[in-house]
């Protein structure tokens, strides 16, 4: 097998704490499948702000675009939240996302037994979330036209634009029907229908989706109510897909479920390079003390290895070491409780490490 090449890109905060983890659980789980792999380190985010006077330098993007694969940790924080806005470290992530063409965003939300007395639901409630969310991630109102503030007619006023074309839906759609075969086999289509006429035209095309994907069921929901529904009844959900907007906040809602965010891992796909990244932030006021959670910058790595490396051995291997190092007690502090052995960033990815198997 030809060797794969990935850029790492530590990013701000915790950045380099989880990522240098999950290339550590990557490189010890490649090596005992005989998988190779080479990687190089990029800089985003803040760091590249104070580094380049960018959040996003060319140079990055060259290598991420040559790249098998990007693992990225984390962005932005507080130091540079008074910078221009077209200098904002989170511009790295969105500018990433345009220049990969990444138009689908994969996140899974699922529920460790270890740790479903932790969701804020009830235990019965949560052990039977295992939701795929589907989120087009390179248009809508994120990528359209905008006004910052200015005074129009003696008020100050700001705008932004929402758009969406056919192909754009039917490509995030087609993305999530094919996920749903290997699923439970039916796709919740999110929209504001009765008020958005862009999610009319999101309407109109899902529904001829459901004609071309005889083997899925589709279904369709108002955001409001999919909001509730991922409380009231999150296992009815198997694949849910919807645009930018609404996709950014229903995962992050989702997230809630798994009684940490930390634990989560996403996708960002496209037709080229894969972009892989945890769901959280910084956290700049734990960096450097050894109480960030890698875990889900390690699931993420293991993603990696799923959809753009070619390895669902490594994937799965991965995984399973992660759910045993929760069964046998070990936390990081944002999800320690009493009688548990309490572990640091580096002690949590070696316990990931005793366990690949």
């Amino acid at each position: 097998m030809s060797s794969k090449h990935i850029v790492v890109i530590p990013g701000d905060g915790i950045g380099a704490e989880i990522t240098a983890e999950a290339l550590r659980v990557s490189q010890a789980a490649a090596k005992k499948c005989g998988y190779s792999f080479t990687h190089e380190t990029k800089q985003a985010g803040g760091a590249a702000i104070d580094a380049y006077g960018v959040p996003l330098p060319e140079d990055t993007i060259d290598a991420c675009r040559k790249a098998d694969g990007v693992l990225l940790g984390a962005v932005g924080g507080p130091k540079w939240d008074h910078v221009a806005p077209e200098l904002r470290a989170e511009k790295a992530i969105l500018g990433l996302r345009k220049s990969l063409e990444l138009y689908a965003n994969l996140r899974p939300i699922k529920v460790f037994p270890a740790l479903a007395a932790q969701s804020p639901l009830k235990p019965e409630i949560v052990n039977a979330v295992d939701i795929l969310i589907v989120r087009e991630l390179n248009g809508g109102i994120y990528y359209g036209a905008r006004q910052e503030a200015t005074i129009v007619n003696d008020v100050e006023l700001a705008w932004d634009r929402e758009g969406y074309s056919r192909p754009e839906i039917e490509r995030i759609l087609r993305l999530a029907c094919r996920s749903a075969i290997g699923r439970k086999g039916k796709v919740t289509s999110v929209d504001k229908a009765n008020v958005l006429a862009t999610s009319r035209l999101w309407r109109k095309v899902a529904n001829e989706m459901a004609a071309a994907f005889t083997q899925v069921e589709i279904n369709h929901m108002y955001v409001d109510n999919c909001a509730m529904q991922l409380v009231l009844n999150p296992g009815s959900f198997d694949v849910l897909v919807t645009g930018n907007l609404f996709g950014d906040i229903l995962s992050d809602e989702a997230a809630v479920l798994s009684g940490s965010i930390g634990l989560l891992p996403s996708a960002s796909l496209g037709d080229g390079t894969g972009l892989y990244e945890p769901i959280h932030g910084s956290a700049p006021d734990i960096a450097g003390l050894g109480l960030a959670n890698p875990l889900g910058t390690i699931l993420s790595a293991a993603m990696m290895f799923r959809y753009s490396l070619g390895s669902e051995q490594i994937a799965a291997m991965i995984e399973a070491a992660v759910d045993q190092v929760l069964v046998d007690g070990y936390r990081t502090p944002d999800i320690y409780q009493q009688g548990l052995t309490k572990v640091s960033t580096e002690e949590m990815g070696q316990q990931v490490i005793n366990r690949l198997k």
